[in-house]
This record gives C-alpha cells, sequence and structure tokens, in this order.
C-alpha cells in the first residue's frame, strides 16, 4: 500500500485543482471541499514559505480551523481571522483570498509580498481590519478589493503603491476609524470623500507625493479625529482657523510641505494637544498666544518657517514641554527668564533668529535639559555656569557675541557632553584643562575667538574626539606631540593661529585624519615623513608657515588625497609622485623658494647629491702648520750657529734634512691618499643619485611648433597599432602616422619603456635639447608624448630614410659593467702606451656622474675642472725627489 501513496497524493491535488478551476468558472457546482480549506490552499501556492511557517496547511484537512496562523468563528466554524505578520513570505496577493467569505482579519504586514493587486480581487464583505503594510506591493490602488462600509482598520503604510487615490474608495467609509497610507508613491490631491470618513481616529498620509490644496475645512469637520498626519508631502495652502471643534486631537503633524500663512488663532483649544510640528513650511506671523495654555503639550516644533515676531514670553507657561526647537526663523528680542520654569525640558533649539541679551541664568533650572543649540543670533554676556553643572551632551552656542572665559565644567557635565560649539565668539582666557577629562567628547570647535591661550596637551586625553577645530583663536606655543593620542581624530584645524615650531613626528599617529589644516601659523622645520601613515587623509593645508626643506617622497603614497596647499613655505626640491601632488595648480605650490614644477617660475633647488666642490688650496692648508714647524725647526740652529763648530753644524744640518725628507714623503702619502678618497666617496655618492623613482600622473603631448595637442592622442596606443611599422632598433620601434586634420606624415618612435629619465620635466629637458640640433644628415624632432607606461618621439616623416638600427652598445652601460666587476684598466684605449694607472677609477667615476640619467645629477663645468686638479697620482714623482 505503501508504494501507491505518492500517487495517490498527486491524484488528490489534480482533483483540487481541478475543482478549483471549475468553481471559478460555474457556480452551479457541488462544493465537494470546505471553500476556506481551498481558498487558504490556493492562496498558499502563490506564496514562498522559506521557513515552512504555513507546514500545517494541508489540502487533506476537512477543516482549516486548526492550522497555524488561522483563527474561526467559534459558532459558524468558518475562517475569519488570518494573521501571517512577520513570517518572511514572499510572492504575491492571490486570488484565493476571495473564497474566504466569512474572514474579518487580514493582516500579512512586514513579509516581502511583491507585485500589484488585481483589480478583480474582492475580499470578503465583513472584512472589518486589513493590514498589509511594510510588504512591498506596488502599482495603483483597486476600488474595489475592500468593501469601505464594513473596513474599520486599513493600513498600506510602507509599499510602493502608487498613482492617485480614486475618490469612490472613500464614498461609503463610515465605519473606518484606521486610516494609514504612509510611505508610499501616492500622488495628486486628496479625495474629497474623505470627509465622510465621521469616524476617523488616525489619518496618516505623510511621506507620499500627494500636491494641491487640502480641503482643511473637511478635515476639522472629523470631530473624533485624535492624530493627523501630512508631513513630507507637496500641500500648500492656508490652515483656516477651526481646529477647535476637533475636541480630542492629540497630534498634528505638517512638516516638510509647503503651507503658508499664520497658524489657526484657536489652535491652543484643542486642549488635548500633545504633540505639534509645523517644521520646514512657510508659516508666517507669529506662534498665537493660545498656544501657551497648551499644558500637556511636551513637543513643539516649528523650525524653518518665516516666522516673524518677537520671542514669546508665555513659553514658561507650556510646563509639560520636553522639546523646543524654534530655530530659523525671525524671532527676535529676549529669551525670557521664565524659560526655566520648564523643568521637563530636554531638547532646546532656538538657533538662528535675531535675538539679543543675555543667556537667561534661569535655564540652569532646566536639569533635564540633554541639548541646548542657540549659534547663530546676536546674544551676548557671559556664558552661566550652572549650565556646565548640567548633564548635557551637546552645547552650541556659536556664532554669538558672548564674551568671557570658559566655564570649567562639572564632574556631572564630564560625563555626559558628546558635543561643543562656541566658535565665532570673543571669548577669552585660557582653554580649561578640565577638557581633556570629557571623556566622551566627540565634537570640539573653539574657533574664531580670543583666547590668547597654547593649546591644551590635555586634549590627547579625549580618546572618543573626532574633531577639533581651535582655527583663528591667537593661540601660540607649539602643536603638543600627544595631539595625536586619540587614534580617532578626524579633522585637525589649527589655522589662522600663531603657532611655531615644528609639526610634530607623532602627527602620525592621527591615523584616522581625513582632514589636516595648519595654515598661517609659524611653524618651521620639514614636513613630517611620518604625515604618510595618514592613509585616510584627504585635505592636507600648510600654507603661509615657514616650512624648509624638500617634501618627503613618501607623500605620494597617500592616494586618498583630493586637495593640498603648501604654498608660501620655503619648500624646495620635487614635489612627490603619485597621489594629487603631480596635479597641484599654481596657486596651491607658489611663494616657495625653489619647488620644481613647470607651473613655477623660480629656480627649482633640490637637495641632490653632486660632486663636492672640492680646493685644492684646501690640502695646502691641512700640511700648512707642519710646514710652519719645520721652518721653526730649520731657524734655530741660525741662532746656535756661533755657538756650534763648523763640523757639528753640518751634521746637525744633514740630520734634519733627512727628518724632513721621511716627514715630508709620509705627509704627502697621506694627504694623497686621502685626496682621492675624498674624491672617490664624492663620486661614489653621486652615481648612487640616480636611484630615485618617480612617474608622472598624467600623459600629455608637445609639439614644439605647436600650442595644442591634437585629438588623436586620446587614445595613441590604438592609432600605434594600427599605423605602418617602419623600422625597428634596440631604443623602440618607428611608425608612420597621418598627424592633425590634413594627415602630415610624420615618423614616431616609440621607446622601449625604460627608468632612463624618471621625471617628466627631466624628459621634457632633454628631449628640447635634442630638437634644437640641426644638421644634413638628421631628422629633426618635432615633439614627444609621456606617460609612465608610453613615451613617444615624434618627428619628420623622410621617405628615402632607413629607420633601423644595427646593434647598439651603450657605453655608459658598458663601463658600469667593467667597474662593477673590478676590470678598471680594460676601459683604457690600448693605444695608450704609458698613463697612471692610479687616475683611471676616479677619471672614470667622474665620467660616469657626468653622464647620469638625471640631468640634475651631474656636476657643473667648474665642478668638474675642480675634481680633475684634486685627480692626480703625485706620490712617485715626489719620492723621487728624496
Amino acid at each position: 500500500m505503501t508504494s501507491f501513496q505518492p500517487h495517490w497524493s498527486f491524484l488528490t491535488l489534480l482533483i483540487s485543482v481541478s475543482y478549483l478551476l471549475n468553481c471559478l468558472g460555474n457556480n452551479d457546482m457541488p462544493v465537494l471541499l470546505n471553500d476556506d480549506v481551498l481558498g487558504l490552499i490556493v492562496f498558499k501556492s502563490d506564496l514562498h514559505d522559506p521557513s515552512s511557517y504555513l507546514a500545517s496547511w494541508n489540502e487533506d484537512d476537512v477543516s482549516p480551523c486548526s492550522w497555524q496562523f488561522v483563527q474561526c468563528n467559534p459558532q459558524s466554524g468558518r475562517v475569519s481571522e488570518v494573521s501571517l505578520d512577520g513570517l518572511g513570505l514572499s510572492g504575491k496577493i492571490g486570488r484565493g483570498l476571495e473564497k474566504l467569505q466569512h474572514l474579518t482579519v487580514l493582516s500579512l504586514s512586514h513579509n516581502n509580498l511583491s507585485g500589484t493587486i488585481s483589480p478583480s480581487l474582492t475580499l470578503s464583505n465583513s472584512l472589518e481590519r486589513l493590514n498589509l503594510s511594510h510588504n512591498g506591493l506596488s502599482g495603483p490602488l483597486p476600488t474595489s478589493f475592500v468593501n469601505m462600509s464594513s473596513i474599520r482598520f486599513l493600513d498600506l503604510s510602507e509599499n510602493s503603491f502608487s498613482g492617485p487615490i480614486p475618490d469612490s474608495l472613500f464614498e461609503s467609509c463610515f465605519s473606518l476609524h484606521h486610516l494609514s497610507l504612509a510611505w508610499n508613491k501616492f500622488e495628486g490631491p486628496i479625495p474629497s470623500t474623505l470627509s465622510r470618513c465621521s469616524s476617523l481616529n488616525s489619518l496618516n498620509l505623510s511621506y507620499n507625493h500627494f500636491t494641491g490644496n487640502v480641503d482643511f475645512i473637511g478635515i476639522w469637520s472629523l470631530n473624533r479625529l485624535r492624530n493627523l498626519d501630512l508631513s513630507n508631502n507637496a500641500f500648500f495652502g492656508n490652515l483656516p482657523n477651526g481646529i477647535s471643534s476637533i475636541h480630542n486631537l492629540k497630534e498634528i503633524l505638517l512638516q516638510n510641505n509647503q503651507f503658508s500663512g499664520p497658524l489657526p488663532v484657536d489652535i491652543g483649544l484643542c486642549l488635548h494637544l500633545n504633540r505639534l510640528d509645523f517644521s520646514n513650511n512657510q508659516f508666517t506671523g507669529e506662534l498665537p498666544d493660545s498656544l501657551g495654555g497648551l499644558n500637556a503639550l511636551s513637543y513643539l516644533r516649528a523650525s524653518n518657517n518665516v516666522f516673524n515676531s518677537e520671542f514669546p514670553q508665555w513659553i514658561g507657561n507650556m510646563t509639560s514641554l520636553e522639546y523646543l526647537e524654534l530655530s530659523n526663523n525671525q524671532f527676535y528680542g529676549f529669551i525670557p527668564q521664565s524659560i526655566g520654569e520648564l523643568r521637563s525640558l530636554t531638547y532646546l533649539s532656538i538657533s538662528n533668529n535675531k535675538l539679543v541679551g543675555n543667556i537667561p541664568l534661569s535655564l540652569a533650572y532646566c536639569t533635564k535639559l540633554s541639548v541646548i543649540r542657540l549659534r547663530g543670533n546676536g546674544l551676548n554676556g557671559t556664558i552661566p555656569e550652572g549650565l556646565f553643572g548640567l548633564g548635557l551632551e551637546e552645547v552650541d552656542f556659536s556664532h554669538n557675541d558672548l564674551v568671557g572665559s570658559i566655564p570649567a565644567g562639572s564632574s556631572r557635565l564630564l560625563d555626559t557632553l558628546s558635543k561643543l560649539d562656541l566658535s565665532d565668539n570673543h571669548l577669552q582666557g585660557n582653554i580649561p584643562a578640565e577638557m581633556g577629562l570629557l571623556s566622551k567628547l566627540r565634537y570640539l570647535n573653539l574657533s574664531w575667538n580670543d583666547l590668547h591661550s597654547q593649546i591644551s596637551p590635555e586634549f590627547g586625553f579625549l580618546q572618543n574626539l573626532t574633531v577639533l577645530d581651535l582655527r583663528n583663536s591667537a593661540l601660540y606655543g607649539s602643536v603638543p606631540a600627544d595631539i595625536c593620542d586619540s587614534s580617532n581624530l578626524a579633522v585637525l584645524q589649527l589655522d589662522g593661529n600663531s603657532l611655531k615650531g615644528p609639526i610634530p613626528e607623532e602627527i602620525g599617529n592621527c591615523t584616522s585624519l581625513y582632514l589636516l589644516s595648519l595654515s598661517h601659523n609659524n611653524l618651521t622645520g620639514s614636513i613630517p615623513k611620518s604625515m604618510s601613515k595618514l592613509n585616510k587623509l584627504k585635505i592636507l593645508k600648510l600654507e603661509f608657515n615657514e616650512l624648509s626643506g624638500e617634501i618627503p617622497m613618501e607623500l605620494g603614497m597617500l592616494q586618498n588625497l583630493l586637495a593640498v596647499n603648501i604654498s608660501y613655505n620655503r619648500l624646495t626640491g620635487r614635489l612627490p609622485t603619485g597621489s594629487i601632488f603631480q596635479n597641484l595648480d599654481k596657486s596651491s605650490l607658489e611663494g616657495n623658494l625653489g619647488l620644481c614644477s613647470p607651473l613655477l617660475k623660480g629656480p627649482c633647488k633640490m637637495n641632490v647629491p653632486k660632486p663636492l666642490v672640492l680646493d685644492p688650496n684646501a690640502y695646502n692648508n691641512q700640511i700648512g702648520p707642519q710646514r710652519q714647524r719645520n721652518e721653526s725647526s730649520i731657524s734655530s740652529p741660525d741662532h746656535h750657529h756661533k755657538f756650534l763648530s763648523v763640523s757639528a753644524l753640518v751634521a746637525i744640518s744633514a740630520s734634519f734634512v733627512i727628518i724632513l725628507g721621511v716627514i715630508a714623503v709620509s705627509l704627502l702619502n697621506v694627504s694623497v691618499r686621502r685626496r682621492l678618497s675624498f674624491v672617490d666617496n664624492a663620486l661614489e655618492s653621486m652615481c648612487s643619485s640616480s636611484s630615485r623613482s618617480g612617474a608622472p600622473a598624467t600623459g600629455k603631448l608637445i609639439l614644439f611648433d605647436s600650442q595644442s595637442s591634437p585629438d588623436w592622442i586620446s587614445s595613441p596606443e590604438s592609432l600605434l597599432n594600427k599605423a605602418s611599422e617602419i623600422g625597428e632598433g634596440v631604443f623602440g620601434t618607428v611608425y608612420k602616422v597621418p598627424l592633425g586634420s590634413q594627415g602630415r606624415m610624420v615618423a614616431i618612435k616609440k621607446l622601449i619603456t625604460s627608468n632612463i629619465l624618471q621625471y617628466p620635466e627631466d624628459f621634457d629637458r632633454e628631449v628640447r635639447i635634442l630638437g634644437k640640433a640641426r644638421h644634413p644628415n638628421l631628422i629633426a624632432l618635432k615633439g614627444y608624448y609621456w606617460t609612465p607606461q608610453l613615451q613617444l618621439l615624434v618627428a619628420e616623416y623622410a621617405p628615402n630614410v632607413e629607420y633601423g638600427e644595427d646593434n647598439v652598445l651603450i657605453l655608459n652601460d658598458h663601463v658600469r659593467v667593467l667597474l662593477e666587476h673590478g676590470n678598471v684598466l680594460d676601459c683604457v684605449d690600448p693605444s695608450m702606451s704609458e698613463y697612471p694607472e692610479d687616475e683611471v677609477l676616479p677619471v672614470l667615476k667622474l665620467a660616469m656622474v657626468c653622464t647620469s640619467q638625471i640631468p640634475s645629477s651631474r656636476p657643473t663645468m667648474a665642478e668638474v675642472v675642480q675634481i680633475l686638479q684634486v685627480i692626480k697620482t703625485p706620490v712617485p714623482q715626489r719620492m723621487e725627489v728624496f
């Protein structure tokens, strides 16, 4: 029997599907199965149930009342409720639900259902509660899929429904208590029939694309309304009076629309109001005085409007207020002392208005306050010390006219404060040392004040600090080495002060920095190599200091750099390769002593080792004292001559001559060896100076007789692939290429890529010199193209010229190999019968330096002459004299 079980299940499924098709097509067919079982099984077939929550739904059951997530009416035994919230189901809502004719609750929220709702789908006429929220359903909303005369709760929020809402949808919505269409893509006006939903308690149309002038008169007629949310749409128009007819109204959210005009004067008569949000609109006038009677109001937000009245003096009457946001308006006048009566206040923001006067001392009585923002007003006076005794998390008093010193924080503040902005005031005095104890501080801005203080070394204790802004605060002293003990620091701005001394090497410990600005100070010394550790750095500003030396080449490894300014320092040498340095404009480089850039006109000064300028007389000076001593010793016998015999005098003179000869020979040997060793070391240092590497960032075509580059160079490789090859040699391949719109033929040599010339300015200098060469047997160069991967030489094409090359021996490389293997004398022409062998090695090394691959490493002619004066071997000749 068990072997036939699969066939029996398959036959049952066929019977069920066959019945379904017949049932949908012919209502006269007899009922073979329970309609509820059939409807739910068909509904399940359109779903994907990854966690098998619906495993208990079995088509073999007579009744679904025992199935999980299904409830039945105990009297009729029919399905009355299906609740599948949050089961991770996906798929579509199929027509199987039509069979559930006694269904009163259908809740499918927080799943992954998608697709559109079929216009022909009609749910049970007895349905009272429908929740399809938090899915991915889309398309227009069908008008007939629910019976609005029976529905009490309808939540379609957080889907992707679109299009306008049909007027007919709300024609018979007398029973509707809750309607939420929020977070969809509905558009157009609110249906005028909505005012017929006389039982409506909650209306949420937020976060859609609704437009038009709202019929508030109709909405004010919904006198059972408690929650009204029209926020984040594109509604416009005025709010008329009459809102007081909604006696039980608790919440009005109209933010982020285009409403204008004054607020209804009777809004304060809705005594149960708990939450009001009018922010980000165009409301004008004043806040109605009636608002002062809302003792239950805990949330009032009216920021980003055009309210232009005196700051409400009745604000202290709203004793339940916890959140007050009136910023970005045109309120003027004083902040009343009565604001201290708001003992439940946790958030206060009245920034960017026209308020004047002192910060009320009574604010210190708002002991629950955690955020206070008063920026962008005309407030003056000192900062109340009592405020810094509260458990504040954020303080922003920036852009005012405050004076005095920065209060020291209490122990309570030290444990809570995460943001402090006192910038753009007139504060003076030292930065409190207690700031180093603000363990949770993430943002500190004291810029644009008159502090006349040193940077507190305690800032290094702020382990959570991410932004430190001390610009233009008259700071002096040095940059503390331990300022980067906090590895979380992302922004460090110290510009516009009077800081001296070097940039500390410890700056490399600020590994999270993406903005470092030290400009407009008096910093000296070199740029630390440790900056190369700042891999996240995007902006580097060092302009207007006294920094000197060369820029560390290691900074070229900072691949995230987007902006650099090193102008007006005393920097010299080449710019680092890679990163952004090769693309800096003139304004970021000018005003230095000798930076090497084609954008700058001044001298290019580099700290590259060159042959030392040797002074032959310096070696005479080294033996000068000995010579003086000898002369002194020789003169002494003259004084004793009258006391000695002639034979004694002859013997003594002979002894002195012999001693002098030995000393002179020894000194000459030491002197010559020292000279040759000194020259040898200098030349070796020059021979190793070409080991620097670099590559230009971008390619460009330069034609010596043109100011612009033709379009073809944007893809030179593809052009050369199609061009005709006319020659090849050890230095590269030559192609014949038509150039420009007139098709002038040129010969282009694609050089074998090497590091012979490592910088574009060196390549440019060398090729331009070659381009000036003229000879009947020489084809003139017309230009070149440079990238690190591709170098091209452009010359006139001559049709009867052989462009190939025989094998070429590069003499420089040949000599270098002989030197490395110790075969120095093999470099000498055999026809030279006699020559001083000791001169061969230093002369060859000098020749290698003179042919250095880096032009700037080559000695001047004056230096060459001085070197040659030292390279000589006088020892054998001088020994012959003695």
